[in-house]
């Protein structure tokens, strides 16, 4: 995964998250197991493409997973940047974020929500994609589900069957 002519794009859906009563959408928080599980793709990510910029929905559900995911990269975690497109985004929302990052990123990791982070990847994957990770997802996007694509060009010319999904995770805890 770390082909040094190509960039990377973690996307990522948020831990999974309480129902308080009374409470906001967006001020929904993790539940225990959500923190479970965004520490679990912290340490995978770690392991396996550390992002050099990380893009977050500013919910508190997706900024709480991206704290457990920062947590476990350690010193390597690059400072959270909110975007407020990503909370409750569109595909076509996420491949805007996408579009405005620094070509100097070579991984970015973006949190957000259903169904636009199934809906993105939908859109950006290619023919060559991983068949695996492909049924992968087609077989569902749990909560912190997170895939990778292979992005072999330019950020702000990323639009839509362009990048090759290489690999996806799902933490069981």
């Amino acid at each position: 995964m770390t082909r040094h002519d190509l960039k990377h794009l973690v996307i990522m859906r948020h831990g999974e998250a309480d129902f308080p009563r009374g409470v906001p959408d967006h001020d929904r928080p993790l539940m225990p197991r959500g923190a479970r599980q965004a520490a679990a793709v912290g340490r995978w990510l770690a392991e396996h493409a550390g992002p050099d910029m990380i893009l977050t929905s500013p919910a508190l559900r997706t900024r709480q997973t991206v704290t457990w995911v920062c947590h476990e990269l350690g010193e390597k975690a690059p400072t959270p940047q909110l975007w407020d497109g990503l909370y409750n985004g569109t595909d076509a929302q996420l491949v805007g974020a996408v579009n405005h990052v620094p070509e100097t990123v070579r991984t970015l990791l973006m949190v957000a929500h259903m169904p636009g982070v199934l809906d993105a990847v939908l859109r950006l994957a290619s023919r060559d994609s991983e068949q695996d990770a492909m049924m992968d997802v087609a077989g569902g996007f749990p909560t912190a589900g997170t895939v990778v694509l292979e992005v072999p060009g330019e950020w702000a010319l990323l639009d839509g069957a362009d990048a090759r999904l290489t690999q996806f995770y799902a933490p069981e805890v």
